[in-house]
């Protein structure tokens, strides 16, 4: 009889299980290695105020959601969030469409139980678990070193597949520290940045007394020709929200090469400026403020935000001011630090994998999930991706 080979699974987040999952364990003695305690921390995080796992966009809509769209274009379009519904419900979970389009668990089912039915897929095919195993590397031998209690841990496999993750959510155990290992070993990385997550608005002290923690809706932003329509969420220390978590990657890019970034806001995408002219000229007896109110059906939120940027003599003249209500900008100093963020980009370049996602300069080793150089927004995006570069890596290797 065939001797099996040995599969080292290195992390314990989407990735990994979904290709723990579906790997043969006929053909091959699996083991996952964790940092922490447990598996699966980083999808019960986010699963809190509500487990998003994929979304029900047409696929050919659904890759373009990725940058760069190509790279992941072959595993979205092998497992794609029909597939990945199917294969939950094969375990016990059952999933909706929610108004927004995202999938949810059904009702009632809480991420703990989405996860312990992966467990459970695990148990069944005897796939080991050894928590508390940090990597650290490779030895002389180039077997894979772990820090278990202190003491160095070094493990023989005939395969490995890195799924570290990014370098957000710390908490979890996805904080990157494990990419000078792979610099060390000749293999390309990016450094980290942040992505899906808060920008950076000097708002005046008056301004955010009075606004903080309000929803701005049914705006659109715009950014170096992409648009999103969506609403924002004003903070202390910037903007949040959807909207502008979709625009990341225009806005790092701008900060990157001029230390600033500009978005425009369109208070009104369903009126054209002529439009809204016309509204504040023929306004009779009535005043800016109930124009504004009834006319255009904006909040105080919205006529504060006009106020803040605008100057007194910009916000009374009807031409400036219609302008600027389809295109008010605003000016983005930083990105929130990248342990604040959902997710990042960053980590092994695109180049040093294959279509398989194979090392190219390590043959037999592997790296899957958001450890690798690639950008997603937020709506089940990120961990659709993770699912399906696990997935096929798996039916890949069970050929």
């Amino acid at each position: 009889m065939e001797t099996k080979k040995s599969i080292a699974i290195i992390g314990g987040g989407a990735a990994a299980l979904m290709f723990a999952c579906n790997i043969d364990t006929r053909k091959y003695n699996v083991t996952i290695y964790e940092r922490n305690n447990t598996v699966g921390r980083k999808l019960l995080v986010a699963g809190n105020g509500g487990f998003n796992l994929t979304h029900s966009e047409d696929i050919e809509q659904f890759v373009l959601r990725y940058s760069p769209s190509m790279f992941l274009e072959k595993p979205i379009h092998s497992f794609t969030s029909k597939d990945l519904q199917q294969w939950l419900k094969g375990i016990g979970i059952n999933t909706y469409v929610g108004t927004s389009k995202r999938i949810f668990p059904i009702k009632g089912i809480k991420p703990i139980e989405v996860l312990d039915a992966i467990l459970n897929v695990l148990r069944q095919k005897n796939v080991n678990i050894k928590t508390q195993h940090l990597w650290s590397g490779w030895n002389m031998k180039k077997e894979l070193c772990f820090i278990k209690q202190k003491e160095i841990v070094n493990i023989k496999a005939d395969i490995t597949v890195f799924a570290l993750g990014g370098s957000s959510w710390k908490i979890t155990g996805s904080d990157g520290s494990w990419a000078p290992y792979f610099e060390e070993a000749g293999i390309k990385t990016l450094p980290f940045q942040a992505s899906n997550c808060a920008v950076k608005i000097n708002w005046g002290k008056e301004f955010i007394n009075r606004v903080e923690g309000k929803v701005i809706k049914n705006i659109s932003i715009k950014i170096d020709g992409k648009e999103k329509k969506g609403e924002l969420v004003i903070t202390k220390f910037g903007l949040e929200g959807g909207a502008i978590y979709s625009l990341i990657e225009p806005i790092r890019m701008q900060l990157d090469e001029f230390e600033r970034a500009k978005v425009f806001v369109d208070l009104k995408p369903e009126l054209t400026t002529t439009e809204i002219k016309n509204k504040i000229e023929n306004r009779g007896n009535k005043s800016l403020q109930k124009v504004l109110e009834n006319s255009l059906k904006f909040n105080d939120s919205k006529i504060l935000l006009l106020k803040t940027i605008l100057t007194k003599e910009e916000y009374t003249n009807a031409v400036i001011l219609s302008r600027m209500i389809k295109s008010l900008p605003m000016q983005i100093t930083s990105l929130a630090p990248i342990d604040e963020a959902i997710s990042t980009v960053g980590g092994i370049a695109r180049d040093e994998v294959d279509e398989n996602f194979q090392l190219k300069k390590m043959p037999d080793n592997f790296c899957i999930g958001e450890m690798l150089d690639w950008d997603a927004p937020t709506g089940g995006y990120l961990l659709q991706a993770c699912f399906s570069m696990g997935y096929c890596l798996s039916k890949k290797l069970n050929q």
